[in-house]
Formats: C-alpha cells, sequence, structure tokens
C-alpha cells in the first residue's frame, strides 16, 4: 500500500482510465502483474567501455521522452486511483546488471535462451511497489561478448500496454545510439534523472467513446445474471486459483528464413501469422488434450491505436494503455482430418480454420471499438471484487490468450555513425489467476526472428502439456517452412 506524508507533495495527475483500472485492480490483488518486452543489443566494439553510463545516459533521454516513467499509481485498492509524478528516478534502484554464466548467442539459431527464461519467470512474479517507479529494466551482460547485452522491460500494464514496450525500445535504441557521440570520458555516472513536467498522455476512454449496443448489453446481462452454459469440453486448465506465485516461462525463437518462410505460406493461404498462429496453438493442445475436451477459446488484444483521433497525437512511438479485446473458440472436430482411419489425429493448422480466424480479426477490427468488451468497464461498480475476486474457484472464460505485437522496426539510423544493432526481441506477460491457462506473447524482432513467449501459473497448467505444445509449434512451423 502507498503512503506516508511524503509524498502528499509530489504533483498529482490525471485520474487513471477504466482501462487502465483494469490492470491496478489486478496488480492490487497481486492476480497479474505485467508485460515485459525484451531485445538483444550490440554496441560497436570500441564503445563498450564504461556501458552502465551510457545505458543510464540512454534512459534518462527515454524517461524525459515518456512522461509515464516517473508516474505511478496511489490509491490502487480503491475505486478511484490517480497517478502522480515522482520528483525524480534513481536509476541504480530499478536498473539491475546481471552477468550470464552461460556463453549465449542471439545469433545462432534455434538456440534457447536458458538465463532470459529464468530471469523472465522470477520477474514475472514480482510487483511493483510505490514509491518505486512502475517499471524496471534487467541488463544480461556476457564476458565473453562485452558490447552485447540483452536488455528486458517489465512494467505494470497500467502505465504501458505491449506496443508501449516496442515504443520504450524504439526510444532507447535511438538514445543508445546518440550517446556514442559522447566521449567515455564525458559521459556522467549520476543516476538521478529529474522527472520531466509533461502531461501524460490521455486515457483511452477520454479519446474513444467506446460504445455499447442495447442489444450488446442486454446479451452480456442475460449471460452474466441470468443464464450462462459452459460447454463440457472446454478446456481452461484449473479452476482460478491464488496466489499467483512465480510462473512458468519460456521462449520460442525461429530463425529468419523460417519466419519468412510461415509469413509466405501464410499468405499463399489466405490468412495471416496472428490467425495461423491462433489455429496452431488450439491445434497443439487438441494433440495433447485427452479427447473428452472438444473445445478451446482464445482471448487476444488488438491495439486501439489506429481508431484514436489523429490531434491526440498518440502513436507507435507513445507510451499509454490503448487497446481492445477479442476472442474466438475452436472445436476439436475442425482438426481431425476427413476420412482419417486413425481416432483422434490431428491436422494441426488447418487453413480453412486459420482463414476464419483471420476473419474473424478483421471483423473485430471493423466494428473500430463498438461493442468491445473494454465498454462493458463502465458498468463495473468495483473493479476487485467484480472482475477478478467474484471468479477464484470458479472455470476460467479461455484456454489461452494470443498476442501478437508484430514486426519491430527501429526508428531510423542516427545522424552519424549509429553503430547500434538492436535484434532479437521477446515479449511475455505475467500469468494470470483469472487469466487465460496459457499465456502466448509474439514479436518479430529487428532480426526478423519470430519469437513466441509462452507463460503460465504453476500448478493451473502442467509443465509437460505446455512443453508438449510449445513442441509442436515448433515442429509444425519449420516443417511448413521446409525447415525440418
Amino acid at each position: 500500500m502507498f503512503g506516508g506524508s511524503s509524498m502528499e507533495s509530489f504533483e498529482k495527475l490525471r485520474p487513471v482510465g477504466r482501462l487502465e483500472r483494469y490492470s491496478t485492480a489486478r496488480h492490487d490483488l497481486k492476480f497479474y502483474l505485467g508485460p515485459a518486452v525484451t531485445a538483444s543489443y550490440k554496441l560497436p566494439k570500441s564503445h563498450s567501455e564504461r556501458l552502465k553510463e551510457r545505458i543510464y545516459k540512454a534512459l534518462g533521454d527515454v524517461i524525459t521522452r515518456h512522461p509515464i516513467l516517473s508516474s505511478i499509481v496511489v490509491d490502487e485498492h480503491t475505486q478511484d486511483p490517480h497517478f502522480i509524478r515522482l520528483p525524480e528516478i534513481d536509476l541504480d534502484k530499478c536498473v539491475h546488471f546481471q552477468a550470464r554464466h552461460l556463453n549465449y548467442d542471439a545469433d545462432a539459431d534455434g538456440e534457447r535462451d536458458v538465463e532470459l527464461d529464468e530471469l523472465l519467470s522470477a520477474q514475472h512474479g514480482v510487483p511493483y511497489e510505490p514509491p518505486s517507479p512502475f517499471w524496471r529494466v534487467y541488463i544480461l551482460t556476457s564476458s565473453v561478448h562485452p558490447s552485447h547485452f540483452t536488455v528486458s522491460f517489465f512494467y505494470h500494464h497500467a502505465i504501458g500496454d505491449g506496443n508501449s514496450g516496442m515504443a520504450f525500445h524504439r526510444t532507447f535504441h535511438t538514445a543508445l545510439s546518440q550517446s556514442l557521440s559522447i566521449p567515455p570520458s564525458d559521459l556522467s555516472s549520476t543516476s538521478i534523472i529529474l522527472s520531466p513536467s509533461t502531461p501524460l498522455l490521455p486515457s483511452l476512454e477520454s479519446l474513444h467513446p467506446l460504445p455499447v449496443s442495447t442489444w450488446h448489453l442486454l446479451t452480456i446481462l442475460f449471460k452474466h445474471k441470468i443464464w450462462s452454459s459452459r460447454d463440457p469440453g472446454l478446456w481452461t486448465g484449473f479452476k482460478c486459483t491464488t496466489p499467483l506465485g512465480r510462473p512458468g516461462a519460456r521462449h520460442l525463437a525461429f530463425s529468419a528464413s523460417a519466419t519468412t518462410a510461415f509469413k509466405n505460406i501464410c499468405r499463399e493461404n489466405d490468412t495471416t501469422i496472428t490467425g495461423a498462429l491462433q489455429t496452431l496453438i488450439a491445434g497443439a493442445l487438441f494433440a495433447h488434450l485427452p479427447e473428452k475436451f472438444t473445445k478451446v477459446a482464445c482471448s487476444g488484444a488488438l491495439s486501439a491505436r489506429r481508431f484514436l483521433p489523429a490531434d491526440a497525437g498518440i502513436t507507435d512511438d507513445s507510451m499509454g494503455v490503448w487497446v481492445l479485446d477479442m476472442s474466438d473458440t475452436y472445436a476439436r472436430d475442425c482438426f481431425v482430418p476427413h476420412g482419417d482411419p486413425e481416432k483422434g489425429v490431428c491436422d494441426l493448422l488447418p487453413w480453412t480454420e486459420a482463414q476464419r480466424s483471420r476473419q474473424n480479426i478483421e471483423r473485430v477490427l471493423s466494428l473500430k471499438g463498438h461493442n468491445a468488451g473494454v465498454g462493458m468497464l463502465r458498468y463495473v461498480n468495483d473493479y476487485q471484487q467484480e472482475l477478478f475476486v467474484s471468479k477464484v474457484g470458479k472455470d476460467r472464460d479461455s484456454s489461452f490468450e494470443l498476442s501478437n505485437l508484430g514486426l519491430f522496426k527501429p526508428a531510423g539510423r542516427v545522424e552519424g555513425d549509429s553503430g547500434v544493432e538492436i535484434g532479437r526481441m521477446v515479449f511475455t506477460q505475467s500469468a494470470g489467476v483469472t487469466a487465460s491457462a496459457i499465456e502466448v506473447s509474439v514479436v518479430t524482432g529487428a532480426d526478423g526472428c519470430l519469437v513466441l513467449g509462452v507463460t503460465w501459473q504453476k500448478g493451473i497448467v502442467e509443465d509437460d502439456l505446455v512443453e508438449n505444445v510449445i513442441k509442436s509449434v515448433k515442429e509444425e512451423v519449420k516443417r511448413l517452412g521446409g525447415h525440418d
């Protein structure tokens, strides 16, 4: 809990928006703790000395550019939380350097970064406590390759959506490139960054009406208040259980050539990478779940930035929370090849289902926020109780979540000698007490490699099931691309 008279003098900013409050409520309960976006960097060898000072200089520029990074939420436990501005950020308290013990090469195809998975698992189980910033950075360094390092940016979901993690790295990459023009002797050793006075960007609800039709509202109320049937064949893992604990975390990286081949075959079959991955994960689940489970449900997030007014100033380089929800359902019958005599054999990626998935995503996008789940938040009185606590001990709504950030695009070369390379990226999320049984977060880094970040709450899903699903997805993508 946040308190103390020393904080009363801090600048009070705007109230927390409804979608942001969804995340402050679940964070307050320790039901879900936030996302992370990780990227591999490589400096020119001639600039690898005084790495910490260069990174601190770049982070200072990032904090100045994004005022949300010097803001925290107070009164999370209430129904009226708001943002305040920290006067300064002490980087020594939120930036951590960790030496690698294994010789990991981000450029090597198929090599798993075990130490990164360990870091993701550990940090996705740690909440954010005022008056510390609502974000932290971990730097994995290598004594074998001093100019190579990995930056993991963990953050509270109320200060940023998935695309905000991309915006952070885009800004950091530019700032780090600019720092190369500073001689090592002129780099400052200070860890204190004064907060900018820039106002916070607006919340989603203040920019978009998020209209809900009367018929949609009545349908939702009927399902929640009067009668709701759950398909007995729907698999969603074990019931909603506390405490959250330390999650399982794994990431699966494909080579650039395998990624390109997969993208091409998706296009040839009239679908997208997101539509194909949703379908493939459903197929992989059916392949490893008992046959009594005949349905799996997928949830996802779609960026709402494209639907916001142009004069709001919100772009792909902005940090904040502007997303919409979507859902889809898959039936086992659609994954069994017609005429196959072998009972239970699954076609992991039927293209007709992948096409249907793409069409469903396009349908949700065509609504432009109309009848979105986030629009229903205006009817919630007690976020903690109604949205989260009331679900403990009950079945989950969703089997897996898939969120795809797409391809990371650097801001471009800095005037003069840039020299800083940014490559492999990994997007992950905290597991959630009331969230999908398995979280699958997807991004394609500047190296052209598609990466799936998979997290799950221990005890809710068996580790072996997750490992088998990951293995099936890996083998199928490689098979489709001719990379057996």
